[in-house]
């Protein structure tokens, strides 16, 4: 038995530096046939000997069984975005930002590496072993997709400690993406099996991660590359080049295309030369990231709401063709707004299919006398947004007319209406079809009430049935309505009732934002939860003049909320959603004010409470939570092992609190 033990590790051994050969190093020193009987002789002895299975094991990447929904993961540290640079003019401008944020004319010295089109996510490595990953979601909470991540075999089910030892906890930010070979093989694959074919890699990608079955996901031809840390304990780093060498060092695919630039020119000459390259790479590419590379620096710049300020995206120049607009369809959006779409003989632009692109509005038509019949110039604006660019007047076919919106909205009739000095025109009928069906699906949807099963096809039917005229009627949905739809089965109705019941306790920030209030999005939302603790009768009788003064509402936001809440309609849909049983989390009054406008980090173990509990009552007490120490943070809160933000902290000569210290500045 003993031999057999020695055997098994040391075939998984093998075939796990043949892995880091193969997808970190880039130099298989075996063929894929042998890889193969490597392979199948371990799942041999395994399905032989099943104690001998271990949770690191090669043959352990697909799960027993399919999901029958997806988990959720709450990131220590909020996974931002980053703010985009659109071309050379703006690149400088951020490292000029740099500089004075730094206050030095001293060169920056930044990491460069392409913008991979694919889909972000978190692995999360507990003393080496692989114990989740996630995706970025929201910034703040994503899928729980290890399942399928541990399919990909480019990443390591426990960490290779040849070079570095393993941090106790490890968590690492990365690119899952499809290559365009094994993109075309897929499709290929797809076609003959009469199934629909995907658009694009990165929709692919998305798609196979997304599998509550990993042995589809298994299938697809994924890979990833690492780029950025999370948290990290009992290890510290002072370049990022150094994390990305020991991300290597540990096992973890990082692009080779990475490098190190020393001042803004090689900055540009480095997206430029991207640019050129971007379709002889194996995958695809959107643009440039640059970072900067020593950590003090990224420390003293700090972060935004949603981007760091010591990170930026370089966007490539759009890809162009040229179509035919077949027609123009006007849109009704669900906050009214009639948006005219011009419908396009179908061409390729950057490997997608397009045949769509929006005209925005009125202006926007007659700024470049967009008319049916016309050839015209089409981009993908950031290589995502379909636009027209220009007409292409001397191919204008004769007898063509300039286009109007119609003034008669095209859901349901009633006049529309251009309010004085805006672009947008709108339908102003709250009964309208079109608006109930995107209101509804808004007010649904995992970001706001979060009802699950609430999909496009379920609303039209309740719309179209006149089970629903307002959001509130979600709440009046009895097992009969649903069972009469078209495929709902029993257990389909409960399953919607209950996501519905559940959805009735919730937090102000998600009623908020679930209303579509104009210019109130997400993070709004929860700034107008801090600021009226949760209380919607109070926001909701709040003057013109009160909300101006919050940060971030301003003038228009304030605008926009007070004229929703003048209309009568509006509050009494509220009201009637409260008073049907909807119940919203309350945020107690700040006992004292002294932590208002102040920023904690909670770092390392805490012993009264957990770190989400402790961010709840630093909130509760009108302070914010960060996840990353910066200049901005006022304290950190420290607990048993606090590791690099502690340190951080004291090179920005932070005030450091114990629990007792942090519970007593709260009583």
């Amino acid at each position: 038995m003993v031999d057999i033990q020695k055997k098994t590790q040391a075939l998984r051994d093998q075939i796990n530096d043949h892995n880091y050969r193969y997808y970190v190093l880039d130099d298989p020193h075996i063929s894929d046939s042998e890889y193969d009987g490597l392979f199948r002789e371990l799942q041999k002895l395994e399905s032989e000997n099943p104690r001998l299975v271990t949770k690191d094991s090669p043959t352990q990447r697909v799960g027993n069984k399919p999901l029958s929904s997806f988990d959720t993961i709450t990131h220590r540290i909020p996974m931002l975005s980053l703010a985009n640079a659109m071309d050379e003019t703006e690149l400088r401008a951020f490292d000029a930002r740099i500089k004075k944020g730094l206050n030095t004319n001293d060169d920056i010295v930044y990491m460069a590496e392409p913008k991979l089109d694919g889909l972000a996510v978190e692995l999360v490595y507990e003393n080496g072993l692989f114990i989740n990953g996630s995706t970025r979601g929201d910034g703040n909470t994503g899928e729980n997709i290890t399942q399928n991540l541990k399919t990909i075999s480019a990443i390591p089910l426990f960490l290779r400690t040849d070079v570095h030892d393993t941090p106790p906890l490890l968590e690492v930010r990365g690119e899952v993406f499809m290559s365009k070979t094994g993109f075309k093989k897929l499709n290929k694959m797809r076609e003959r099996e009469d199934l629909p074919l995907f658009a694009n890699p990165r929709n692919a990608a998305a798609g196979s991660l997304r599998q509550l079955d990993s042995s589809i996901t298994a299938q697809r031809p994924l890979s990833i590359y690492c780029y950025e840390a999370g948290t990290i304990e009992g290890i510290t780093f002072d370049k990022h080049q150094k994390f990305l060498s020991a991300l290597k060092d540990w096992g973890l695919p990082v692009n080779p295309q990475i490098k190190k630039v020393k001042n803004i020119d090689e900055v540009i000459d480095f997206h430029h030369n991207m640019e050129k390259q971007r379709d002889l790479l194996p995958y695809g590419i959107d643009g440039t990231v640059f970072k900067i590379n020593a950590v003090a620096q990224r420390n003293v710049l700090g972060i935004r709401s949603r981007s760091p300020r010591w990170a930026i995206a370089g966007k490539f120049k759009a890809q162009q063709v040229t179509s035919v607009v077949v027609d123009i369809i006007p849109s009704v959006g669900r906050t009214g707004a009639i948006t005219p779409v011009a419908k396009l003989d179908s061409v390729h632009v950057g490997g997608v299919v397009v045949t769509n692109a929006t005209l925005h509005n009125q202006d926007e038509i007659n700024r470049k006398d967009i008319r049916i019949g016309d050839n015209v110039l089409i981009q993908r604006a950031g290589d995502v947004i379909p636009e027209i660019v220009k007409v292409i007047v001397n191919k204008r076919p004769k007898g063509t007319s300039r286009y109007l919106l119609p003034k008669e909205c095209p859901s349901c009739g009633h006049e529309v209406f251009r309010p004085e000095g805006e672009a947008v025109a709108r339908c102003q009928n709250l009964s309208c079809p079109a608006q109930m069906k995107g209101r509804i699906e808004h007010f649904a949807s995992k970001v706001a009430m979060d009802m699950d099963g609430f999909g496009g096809q379920l609303v039209d039917q309740l719309v179209e049935k006149n089970l629903i005229r307002t959001v509130d009627d979600l709440f009046r949905l009895t097992f009969n309505d649903l069972i009469e739809l078209d495929r709902i089965a029993e257990k389909s109705a409960q399953n919607i009732l209950a996501a519905i019941q559940d959805a009735k306790q919730t937090t102000f920030a998600r009623f908020i934002y679930a209303l579509g209030i104009r210019n109130v999005g997400a993070h709004l939302s929860k700034v107008l939860q801090q600021e009226f603790s949760s209380d919607i009768e109070k926001f909701m009788s709040a003057s013109l003049e009160e909300l101006e003064t919050i940060d971030e509402v301003g003038a228009i936001g304030a605008k926009t909320i007070t004229k929703f809440w003048s209309d009568p309609s509006n509050v009494e849909i509220v009201k009637s959603c409260l008073s049907l049983g909807v119940e919203l989390e309350m945020v107690q009054e700040p006992k004292s004010h002294a932590l208002k406008g102040k920023t904690f980090v909670f770092t390392g173990t805490l012993t009264k409470f957990s770190r989400n509990e402790a961010k709840t009552l630093a909130e509760a007490h009108g302070a914010s939570a960060s996840g990353s120490v910066s200049k901005k943070t006022d304290y950190i809160v420290a607990g048993t092992g606090a590791g690099t933000k502690l340190k951080k902290g004291k090179e920005l000569d932070i005030q450091v609190l114990t629990e007792e210290e942090f519970l007593v500045m709260i009583q």
